[in-house]
């Protein structure tokens, strides 16, 4: 088994979109304010007819994009005539955005941030890996004085490539943090991206852009500009775009003092009648003023100079100890070991702040902090840059490598709504190709397919472990797993809901090359299930073999709330999230049950083969 020795994300990219909780960092969901798009008024006039308001997109496996009537998607349909990139009438300086989009085959746009700095925006299913010019990537800036060949220059590829097929709906959030300038119009700090995500999979974080990218709207650089989407190279449509500025000024932390206290504090203590071990002035936060790993209490006071007055969310970070917090001297903060949010009304100009962190025995390096956001202000941090102990993970993330084809058995956790399903005989088998897959001992079920790195295996190893793992590239998830075959006393007859009855008996697997080929017993019959890599990376080749099939036996290969035929061997899942292609010449069954449409294949004939395309 190969374990990589993994990347640790800088403090700066978790702190966007997170709070802390019980250690742990948690993802927000974001509550952005929405681009409206029943017309083109959220942009300026373009100098082209190319961009249009429509109800629907559609360009499946194809380099034509089709509309029909409506709005909610914006949509750009270039012509050698008019190719005109779009401007927003929004400008902004410190943002997140998100949005979906939909590329027709081999499809190039991109998102200029303050119309200055490019994320690319490609069609590049089934490349390995990712350069400069692939989806997701920060472009390059350009200089023509460098001279021939090397024009291009900076620009940072996606750590991964996290695309998918043309024709599905992809989604991009991003983090960006604009250049700040003096009161002379100097710039003192460059722009940053602080986070990408492409499809849920973190591709930049913390990356610093010096300048603009290649085709920027203008060369100089600025507190304010509009979001600029390339026009001029091909077919490309949009929804759901969502930003939330970020334009109230950070309260600084000053004046800070310190004292420490030795002893184990497990109760808050009064520190007025207690005797400093030593004190000083700090310039930030830390717990690097006390030398010993444990036992010890520091007590920090100082001023937060509030610029704007309003609600503000403040959290005490500590590492294996206690922690209190006072505001305006009045406390904010239990006495406690896992501190929550609280907000608390601030005025303009100066409060006095107070912390306490009392470090116990365990593990952990002593690490101290405080986490401030709030309304037009970007979560930001305060303290000790120990990203892995906050985490509670000293170790970092434990990730394991997939260059050679492998098989790793594990729990595996599967969302359900707000609540996660475990699957405790999951088998994930992983391929150089960076195409990877999970399977359902248990059930004889594809539980997900995925592109990218393969599994991080931190929950299981880290520490006493919980025994999953979990995938970390781009995912396509199929609900929770149900059997694979079931017998249907007619078309419309309920599938059935676990192995009551199905005779299911779990038989292993057999490996040819490290491929596994599935095996088990169901409804009197012997079953092999194998799935392979399809070539060029475009998704996975399922072959299902059942020996003596019973009369009135299926298979169910999807269930979405719109199943959409596009020919008669290919189908389009859901909200245009994945392709089925069948093989051949199967009549499949469309049929709708609660709400929701399903996929079935009678397998009279013993055998069935389809590719997922994702």
């Amino acid at each position: 088994m190969q374990l990589k020795q993994p990347y640790k994300p800088l403090l700066w990219g978790l702190m966007v979109g997170c709070v802390l909780h019980s250690g742990v960092w948690a993802q927000q969901t974001p509550t952005g304010q929405a681009l409206k798009l029943t017309d083109l008024s959220a942009f300026k006039k373009p100098n082209g007819s190319n961009w249009q308001i429509v109800g629907d997109a559609s360009a499946p496996l194809s380099a034509t994009l089709s509309t029909s009537k409506g709005s909610g998607i914006l949509v750009n349909l270039p012509n050698e005539k008019n190719k005109a990139n779009l401007l927003s009438t929004l400008e902004h300086g410190d943002i997140d955005l998100e949005l979906d989009y939909l590329m027709a085959k081999g499809s190039n746009s991109g998102i200029y941030l303050q119309g200055r700095y490019e994320i690319q925006l490609m069609d590049s299913w089934g490349v390995k890996g990712a350069k400069i010019g692939d989806n997701g990537s920060i472009y390059q800036r350009w200089d023509d004085k460098r001279g021939a060949g090397k024009e291009g220059y900076e620009g940072q590829a996606a750590r991964q490539n996290a695309s998918k097929a043309p024709g599905l709906w992809q989604h991009l959030r991003i983090s960006f943090q604009a250049p700040r300038f003096d009161a002379k119009g100097v710039k003192v700090e460059n722009a940053r991206i602080v986070r990408l995500e492409l499809n849920g999979v973190a591709i930049h974080e913390n990356v610093e852009l010096s300048g603009p990218t290649r085709g920027p709207l203008a060369n100089n650089e600025v507190a304010r500009g509009p979001i600029l989407i390339q026009g001029d190279h091909g077919a490309v449509a949009f929804r759901n775009i969502q930003y939330t500025a970020y334009d109230t000024p950070r309260p600084a932390l000053t004046s800070l003092t310190y004292q420490v206290y030795t002893g184990a504090y497990d109760k808050e203590p009064d520190l007025k009648t207690a005797t400093p071990a030593s004190k000083g002035n700090a310039k930030s936060l830390s717990a690097g003023v006390v030398s010993t790993p444990s036992n010890f209490l520091i007590q920090y006071k100082g001023t937060l100079q509030v610029k704007e007055a309003g609600s503000y969310t403040m959290q005490v970070v500590g590492v294996n100890g206690f922690t209190a917090l006072k505001v305006n001297g009045k406390s904010v903060g239990d006495w406690t070991m896992r501190s929550a949010p609280v907000t608390v009304e601030l005025p303009a100009g100066n409060v006095p702040i107070e912390l306490v962190y009392s470090k116990l025995n365990g593990r952990g390096a002593p690490s101290l902090g405080l986490m401030i956001s709030g309304t037009g202000l970007r979560p930001f941090y305060l303290g000790d840059g120990n990203a892995e102990g906050m985490t509670g993970n000293e170790n970092g993330p434990i990730l394991i490598e997939a260059a050679n084809p492998i098989v790793h058995r594990s729990f595996m956790d599967v969302p359900n709504g707000r609540e996660r399903v475990r699957v405790t005989h999951a088998i994930s088998v992983g391929s150089p190709q960076e195409v990877h897959y999970t399977y359902d001992l248990d059930k004889g079920a594809l539980v997900q397919v995925w592109k990218g790195e393969f599994l991080d295996a931190t929950p299981m190893w880290n520490s006493r472990g919980d025994g999953s793992s979990r995938p970390t590239g781009m995912v396509q998830r199929f609900g929770v797993p149900a059997l694979s075959l079931s017998r249907l006393s007619s078309p419309q007859a309920a599938w059935v809901a676990d192995t009551v009855g199905s005779q299911f008996r779990p038989k292993g697997y057999t490996l040819k090359e490290n491929q596994p080929t599935f095996r088990y017993q169901s409804y009197g019959s012997m079953v092999e299930d194998a799935i392979q890599v399809l070539p060029g990376r475009e998704g996975v080749k399922r072959e299902i073999t059942v020996e003596k099939p019973a009369a009135d036996l299926y298979a169910r290969l999807a269930q979405a709330e719109r199943i959409q035929t596009l020919s008669d061997q290919l189908y389009l899942i859901g909200d245009k999230a994945y392709y089925i292609q069948l093989e051949g010449g199967v009549k499949p069954l469309i049929r709708q049950v609660n709400g929701q449409q399903e996929l079935l294949v009678p397998m009279r004939s013993g055998k069935l083969s389809y590719s997922l395309l994702f």
